[in-house]
């Protein structure tokens, strides 16, 4: 568990030190091409590099540490049975998060403000649908499950993972989405032995969110956008899809080991 606080820990201390290393510079840039210093202006600008470099500090950690290093599995695709139950319990469970998260709108969202800056460029963009996505894979996925995995039973680390994934958004809006995202995705890690199908579901989550606030930003949740009718009989297919992909999925056979 001490490696897991570690790998915690550093992900939030780089992501701070890309902050304080992007700051000075964005103030910088600032002063030099406008002659003056707007503190307001820069704390906003600041927001897009400073999580490209904290996600340049991750990947360094990540890579020296051996957590990018192909192993033969880390990187390897799934046979085509995996793969496609695979996606389409992490579909089918979006479908169905999205329909629960629908009723919890008395969650303050804390990154609204955050989100919205980051969405107004496509470097912003890239950082939330591909960048994110996969690098976060890499962390929870990849290092903290297999540093979970050598002390906890596959059950114990799956929730564990789970709920460090939800906790670590710091954000009252996404915890309850991240934390059963967390647990499904950890669930098809461990019978997938790829994160291949992890990194395609997360990053078609979290497309779809940047889609859905761009292209309808006076929407606040999806039953507003679809109506409350169309969204019960989605949530009844997308739960009919979850069980019959996670039956299959759970009986499909696997060669490698995690744990190794």
């Amino acid at each position: 568990m001490k490696t897991v606080i570690k790998l915690i820990l550093i992900y939030y201390l780089l992501q701070i030190f890309g902050s304080l290393v992007a700051a000075p510079c964005v103030m910088v840039y600032e002063f030099a091409t406008t002659g003056t210093l707007d503190v307001t202006a820069a704390s906003t600008e600041v927001i897009i590099p400073a999580m490209l470099l904290g996600f340049v500090f991750i990947t360094i950690y990540l890579w020296k540490n051996g957590y990018l290093v192909d192993d033969g599995r880390i990187y390897a695709f799934t046979p085509y049975s995996q793969l496609g139950w695979g996606l389409l319990a992490g579909v089918s469970g979006i479908c169905l998060t999205d329909a629960l998260m629908s009723q919890l709108t008395f969650l303050p969202d804390l990154m609204k403000q955050t989100f919205d800056t980051l969405q107004s460029g496509w470097v912003g963009i890239l950082c939330i649908a591909l960048i994110g996505p996969v690098l976060e894979e890499f962390v929870f996925r990849r290092a903290v499950m297999k540093a979970l995995l050598q002390k906890y039973s596959p059950a114990v680390s799956i929730l564990i993972s789970g709920l460090l994934f939800g906790v670590v958004h710091l954000n009252p809006a996404q915890i309850v989405s991240a934390s059963l995202m967390g647990f499904l995705l950890a669930w098809i890690y461990w019978h997938t032995r790829s994160l291949i199908p992890c990194i395609l579901i997360h990053v078609l989550n979290n497309s779809l969110s940047v889609y859905l606030s761009l292209n309808y930003p006076e929407v606040e949740t999806t039953a507003e956008l679809l109506g409350n009718s169309v969204l019960i009989g989605e949530a009844v297919l997308a739960l009919a899809l979850f069980l019959l992909s996670v039956k299959k999925l759970s009986v499909t056979k696997h060669t490698t080991n995690i744990e190794a």
